[in-house]
């Protein structure tokens, strides 16, 4: 039994591993880098030079893999429900003395009247209210072109504090027509956007329950 009750015990701390495990450099929020190579410009004198990366004719907006471009976080959002639900029951059911002839029939000292009443109520009330905020920027990067011109970009920002770090991921499709003269969009126009704000270290630990806590608010426990 004992050995029965470690190994559960094990079990249940196994539940709490992915908690705060959040790490940088995640290759799922990895930057990626553009063309390394260095482009050889050979002055002419001319205006307009064919091999010049950026001319006075190009965008200098992010628009290819490995620009950068910064996401202005304004997040805000609100939910609020209401529930009531009330139910009631009042079964009863009466049998009068039986008689036959006139006569009411017994069974010994015992007339044969029965009475049967049920009376069952439920009532149930819920109410939740959450609303959430985020504001900040991030910068990212064009992880790939779409052929249909949208960019697809990802970042992560790192803050380390005393008693741990904080940070911000993000990923999304952006069109490029969002993105303003100084390489900035809104994340509201961040088409299927992830955006993970948390923390790992003592801070973030202790507003964490804990795996025994857990299992007794968890759906497992009976009660």
């Amino acid at each position: 039994m004992k050995t029965i009750w470690m190994l559960s015990l094990l079990a249940l701390g196994g539940c709490t591993s992915t908690l705060n495990t959040a790490k940088p450099d995640d290759p799922e929020f990895a930057p990626v880098y553009g063309d390394s190579e260095p482009v050889s410009v050979r002055p002419t004198g001319a205006i307009f030079q064919p091999d010049q990366v950026n001319g006075i004719y190009s965008d200098i907006k992010a628009h290819k893999v490995g620009d950068i471009i910064t996401i202005e976080l304004s997040e805000s959002t609100s939910a609020s429900k209401k529930a009531n639900t009330q139910t009631g029951k009042d079964n009863k059911f009466n049998l009068d003395p039986v008689s036959l002839g006139g006569v009411p029939i017994t069974a010994g000292a015992y007339d044969l009247s029965a009475s049967i009443g049920q009376n069952a109520a439920f009532k149930g009330q819920a109410k939740a209210d959450q609303s959430n905020s985020l504001q900040g920027s991030i910068s990212v990067s064009v992880a790939k072109v779409l052929s249909n011109g949208n960019l697809v970009v990802r970042g992560e920002k790192w803050i380390m504090l005393n008693n741990g770090n904080e940070y911000i991921r993000i990923t999304g499709l952006i069109r490029p027509e969002d993105v303003t003269s100084d390489n900035s969009v809104s994340s509201q126009k961040v088409a299927n956007a992830r955006i993970h704000y948390g923390g790992t270290g003592d801070l973030a630990n202790t507003q964490e329950q804990g795996w025994l806590t857990s299992f007794f608010n968890g759906p497992w426990w009976p009660l």
